[in-house]
């Protein structure tokens, strides 16, 4: 995914979302001796079709009229010469993904991609993403008869245009752990999705601050249980990694070690009616150290390595935990135990 991905240009010197992300990430996993042991997988383009399942052709022909050019979609989100062809490879590099684990061709798979996708809603770009890949992949993996699908997106803001996609759908199952109230404003406790889709979207809005120990505590107590019970036939995980402590876009503060701890529990979610199937997608994180070795630790996860022991914080947590537990309570049983 590097070479044309590098190409999507920033939208201005200093912004965050830029090309040394990706070189930081890569850096950091072949520093960590983990690259040998993984397979490289060179992009395909997401086709018009894939696209359409998710995005109004307007929205795609106005990102495709870029190429060559530039564009401002708004304050943070613009596209270069190259980010058409970059977005295209994104959102068809994922749904490649996603391809390649359901039949069995890869047991797993992280998709190192930019511009990042889960704020792109079905008819325009926001929050530096052009196209949902995610959401495209999913799209897909239901078109290709699944039943199940279930999005983990533990990036620090909320994925709006992943959440607005599938809101009505209860095929899909949408968990969101992010900041709030921060960009872009949604993921509310009370928004859990709409008709048949009520109870599928769980939002899990966090104030500043929360570490290692409270996201494992709310992973363990709230996340792993919705998901083992939904009984999905895919994960896929939203990987963003701007919650990592110093990210200069938000007031978190993981360390590798709890990006290790999250990623353990979407596959252990996944180990179940999934049997592993599970593909992890690069969303935010824009402090490049952060970035190198958070995602060389849910690399490690991903390889099945040992990860490091996180001790769930206790009481402290205790009332936001609960308050959890009642939003779902009335759509997943399990939680009144």
């Amino acid at each position: 995914m590097l070479p044309r991905a590098l190409h999507h240009s920033r939208p201005s010197p200093g912004h965050p979302e830029r090309p040394e992300r990706l070189t930081a990430l890569r850096d950091g996993i072949r520093r960590s001796g983990l690259e040998p042991r993984v397979e490289l997988l060179a992009p395909r383009d997401a086709t018009r079709e894939e696209l359409l399942r998710v995005h109004a052709a307007e929205h795609i022909a106005a990102v495709a009229a870029t190429a060559g050019g530039a564009r401002q979609f708004d304050a943070d989100t613009q596209a270069g010469p190259h980010s058409y062809a970059a977005a295209l490879k994104a959102a068809g590099a994922v749904t490649d993904a996603v391809e390649r684990v359901l039949d069995g061709r890869l047991d797993r798979a992280f998709c190192l991609v930019r511009p990042p996708g889960h704020h792109a809603e079905a008819d325009r770009a926001m929050g530096f993403c052009l196209f949902n890949n995610v959401a495209v992949a999913a799209a897909h993996a239901l078109a290709r008869g699944l039943s199940r699908v279930a999005i983990v997106d533990f990036d620090v803001h909320h994925g709006n245009g992943t959440q607005h996609t599938f809101e009505s759908d209860r095929r899909v199952l949408y968990v969101s752990s992010h900041a709030y109230p921060f960009y872009p404003g949604t993921g509310a406790l009370a928004e859990t999705g709409r008709g048949e889709g009520r109870g599928f979207t769980v939002n899990l809005p966090l104030p500043a601050g929360m570490g290692d120990g409270e996201y494992a505590r709310i992973y363990r107590d709230v996340v792993e249980p919705i998901g083992r019970a939904f009984e999905a036939d895919l994960m896929l995980v939203s990987a963003g990694f701007d919650a990592f402590g110093g990210d200069p876009l938000a007031p978190m503060a993981l360390t590798a070690s709890g990006y290790s701890e999250l990623a353990a529990v979407c596959l252990a979610i996944a180990a179940g009616a999934a049997q592993g199937r599970a593909v992890f997608v690069l969303e935010g994180g824009y402090d490049l150290r952060g970035l190198a070795a958070s995602g060389a630790a849910v690399m490690r996860a991903l390889l099945g390595d040992p990860t490091p022991t996180v001790v769930p914080t206790g009481r402290a947590i205790d009332p936001l935990i609960a308050e959890y537990r009642r939003a779902f309570q009335p759509y997943w049983p399990i939680l009144r135990g």
